[in-house]
């Protein structure tokens, strides 16, 4: 009789741990986001834990910097190196205002830390400027480099985001999240609270914040960070947080106001933890309807995923 019970309960322990394999999460409701499109994966795999609209093709803003970075980095380039801002060599796509004075000078690294912390358009146009090759030998290296992973929806023409034209799917961020993780640079980097640059040829500083709200909330334990906007992208959001005591991948595609994403990431914790996302507010629903409705009108195939 003992040997059966003994037999019975190693079984079960057995079968709880194929389940705890083949299940990474225990059975939840729908996942319910404010973000027309998203994708959420552990660090270090590139399939989706979930994922809404996660292979469509959309504008992807500032987090164009995340690729602007990571070839960046992956040049070997001196980051103590002091480089020149220079003057466009061509309009930018959309309003590329900046605080930074031409012809003045500020290390790579540190240019590189305000391009993604800050997002400051001017230092990742002139990272490029300063590329071997050149600025469209730099967008050329994004796109071989998108390929390289296996980001078969994604391309890129110009390293700012500036351009509508700069687009991916948040399947495919998820691979190159991963990827720009590998840099203890880039986790450095894209977390800095504020920061303040030294510039030189003339002397001066500026002030810079990180422009994700949830770097500045340990309980968060955010290690990489990227947000982007454009009225044709809406609200992005990249982030690698905390999350059951696990380094999770959150891509959020397309949201209305600057609290979606916030919001959003809210609830993929939640439902991480009790399976319970909450609800979505009236005016995101009607931007996600709108918008669907416009990606259907463009041809596009639609790309619904369960979520």
């Amino acid at each position: 009789m003992l040997a059966r019970q003994l037999l019975f309960i190693t079984g079960m322990m057995m079968s709880g741990a194929l389940w705890a394999q083949t299940s990474p999460v225990p059975p939840r409701s729908g996942l319910h986001l404010a973000s027309v499109n998203a994708a959420i994966a552990y660090a270090g795999d590139n399939t989706p834990l979930v994922g809404k609209n996660a292979h469509r093709r959309v504008p992807i803003a500032s987090l164009t910097k995340l690729m602007t970075a990571l070839v960046v980095l992956e040049s070997k380039a001196p980051l103590d190196e002091w480089l020149e801002f220079y003057p466009r060599h061509k309009p930018a796509a959309a309003n590329a205002y900046s605080r930074i004075r031409k012809h003045s000078e500020l290390k790579r690294g540190d240019m590189l830390r305000i391009a993604i912390m800050s997002s400051e358009n001017f230092a990742a146009y002139t990272l490029a400027r300063h590329y071997q090759g050149g600025y469209d030998a730099f967008v050329k290296a994004m796109n071989d480099k998108a390929r390289a992973l296996g980001m078969t929806d994604t391309h890129y023409v110009d390293p700012t985001g500036l351009s509508s034209d700069n687009k991916s799917t948040a399947a495919d961020l998820v691979k190159l999240v991963n990827a720009v993780y590998q840099h203890p640079e880039m986790r450095d980097y894209s977390t800095t609270e504020y920061y303040r640059a030294h510039f030189r040829e003339p002397r001066y500083s500026l002030s810079f914040g990180n422009t994700n709200a949830l770097v500045h909330r340990k309980s968060w334990g955010v290690s990489l960070s990227k947000t982007g906007y454009l009225d044709e992208a809406g609200r992005c959001l990249v982030m690698v947080s905390r999350m059951q005591g696990k380094a999770v991948i959150t891509v959020l595609l397309d949201s209305l106001g600057s609290r979606s994403p916030m919001g959003d990431a809210g609830r993929i914790r939640r439902w991480l933890d009790t399976g319970r996302s909450g609800r979505v507010a009236a005016a995101a629903r009607r931007y996600e309807q709108k918008r669907n409705a416009q990606f259907a009108s463009s041809g596009a195939t639609p790309d619904i995923a369960s979520q």
